[in-house]
């Protein structure tokens, strides 16, 4: 302080502290305020991307929802009128490099670039194959990926491939691999080898396979089920049986190398015991109906 009450000017460049996190630097008469410890964000990135389903969004843009092994499920907006090139990388189950402009603060996020890696085609011309892509896309939608981001990224890429490179039934068994995997990844895959009250081997050739009993999430040999079943009535579709060859084969997708799952055989039979099964399965899990089974009803 001056003798006579004046303050005395700051030195050009120094540095004067307020309120926290601002300060304020001096430059002749004219002060400026720097933020220093609110680093802008980057907002321009990129991940390894599948497109689950794109829907308008106004008159020009889309709605796209995207999975990735680092942040699960996501929408993001294209923009673009009709004859936009991007609307045309963007499309269901096309797989690659996806580039992103983030605001954070803004809760916004819009496509900047798609590099395609893989299309998929078959996926959009042959109906089965584009009903079990929508089957698995709607699984990881509403599990949340089951909250394993890259391992759920991996299944539903892997089968995506699968798709892609088979047909017919073929096809059909894939589906079945696909979700007894993913029934793993949540948590929730019953034991298909013992007997849940006498721990009888059900899984061999030489016994009679196994009755599911929903209440446990388990299976009970032949001899058990009546005492699982006592004093209940038990519906068709809540107490499936499997054969010993369907738990078999169940157990394989778990303990054998898929390239040895994939050259075994599978009976019409037990694709269909082993489809509706884990269908009635993903369903409980979810504990709710899936609009996919709905719509792809005598396909899938």
């Amino acid at each position: 302080m001056l003798r006579d009450g004046l303050t005395p000017a700051p030195t050009p460049g120094a540095r004067l502290f307020g309120k926290k996190g601002v300060s304020s630097i001096f430059y002749g008469d004219k002060k400026c305020k720097k933020f220093y410890n609110s680093p802008m964000p980057e907002r321009n990135k990129s991940t390894q991307a599948i497109i689950l389903s794109v829907k308008q969004q106004g008159e020009n843009n889309r709605s796209v929802c995207i999975v990735s092994p680092d942040r699960g499920v996501f929408y993001a907006t294209l923009y673009g009128g009709a004859k936009s090139k991007m609307k045309s990388l963007v499309q269901p189950f096309n797989t690659g490099l996806i580039y992103l402009y983030e605001d954070e603060q803004r809760h916004f996020i819009k496509i900047s670039d798609f590099d395609v890696k893989s299309c998929h085609l078959s996926l959009h011309t042959d109906i089965y194959k584009m009903m079990a892509a929508n089957l698995a896309s709607e699984i990881l939608i509403k599990t949340k990926c089951a909250g394993d981001y890259a391992e759920a990224f991996k299944l539903f890429s892997a089968f995506l491939q699968g798709l892609e490179l088979t047909q017919g039934f073929e096809s059909r068994t894939g589906t079945i691999r696909f979700l007894w995997r993913y029934i793993r990844l949540l948590g929730l895959q019953p034991d298909v080898n013992t007997c849940s009250s006498c721990s009888a081997l059900i899984s061999t050739q030489a016994s009679h396979g196994g009755t599911y009993i929903r209440h446990i999430n388990g299976f009970a040999c032949r001899d058990c089920t009546p005492s699982f079943s006592e004093g209940q009535k038990f519906a068709k579709q809540e107490a499936p049986a499997l054969s010993s060859s369907s738990l078999f084969y169940l157990n394989a997708v778990n303990t054998m190398r898929p390239s040895t799952v994939r050259g075994m055989e599978l009976s019409p039979q037990n694709e269909s015991e082993l489809k509706n099964f884990l269908f009635m399965l993903i369903e409980q899990a979810l504990g709710s109906r899936l609009n996919s089974l709905e719509t792809g009803s005598g396909i899938l």
